[in-house]
């Protein structure tokens, strides 16, 4: 059985690549990859902390939330690459600084 201290160096791991993602990268659809990679990081937290929690096998809370932040997540993507699609068919580009430049 893997000890959680290494699920929860991963989740950490992985959260810390989308933190460093959204910041650093200025184009839009590495920003949703990168919000992305963060959710799953959550969603492993929630898994990791339902087996940790649970005193038997019954209890799924984290397989729950796991369903519940894979829809919305699912939804965000789409809502987000459709959003994506329609600014580079009007800028033909993604960078976020000349979308921020075209707001003014």
């Amino acid at each position: 059985m893997i000890p959680v201290s290494w699920i929860l160096f991963l989740s950490l791991s992985l959260f810390s690549i989308g933190i460093f993602g959204v910041l650093a990268r200025r184009n839009l659809l590495f920003i949703l990859i990168s919000l992305e990679l963060m959710l799953n990081a959550v969603v492993i937290l929630f898994i990791a902390g339902s087996r940790y929690h649970s005193s038997s096998i019954a209890n799924s809370d984290g397989q729950i939330m796991y369903l519940l932040v894979l829809t919305l997540a699912a939804s965000e993507i789409a809502v987000g690459l459709s959003l994506v699609i329609s600014m580079y068919r009007q800028h033909h580009h993604l960078d976020i600084d000349k979308l921020n430049k075209l707001r003014d």
